[in-house]
């Protein structure tokens, strides 16, 4: 088996999170620059057999997309054109970053770490690929 990747994609920055190759331990990955993504992934999925990805689609209370969505469809798009033998595929991303902070805090990190966006941003990938994996 290969690993599933998800991504909590932002407007400034990407969080990260995959699963083992059994697809049983989801693990915050990293947390890098929107505008490097790309680059990143080419020596992420050169190393690691990835067999699905996973994207968080931001949608609104009323459940109409958020500005985001124009952006993922063009990063799927170029993403698809890259590595067509990956399919990708799409969780829903509500509230994931209220839960990860709230895991953050109950986690007893200290100040500086809860603070710390880019941790928010991967925490907020891993709920996205459990969300995805228990409904797989």
């Amino acid at each position: 088996m290969a690993r599933i990747l998800a991504i909590d994609y932002g407007a400034k920055r990407c969080g990260l999170a995959v699963t083992d190759p059994f697809q049983i331990i989801v693990s915050g990955l990293d947390t890098v620059s929107t505008d490097v993504l790309p680059g990143y992934l080419e020596k992420y999925l050169s190393e690691n057999q990835v067999e699905k990805l996973v994207i968080g689609l931001p949608v609104h209370k009323d459940g109409n997309f958020t500005y985001l969505k124009h952006r993922i469809d063009g990063f799927v798009k170029v993403f698809s054109a890259r590595w067509p033998l990956i399919p990708v595929d799409f969780a829903d991303e509500s509230f994931s970053s209220v839960h990860a902070r709230e895991a953050i805090l109950m986690s007893g990190a200290k100040k500086s770490k809860r603070q710390d966006k880019s941790l928010l941003d991967k925490i907020s990938a891993v709920i996205i690929l459990q969300r995805y994996l228990k409904h797989i």
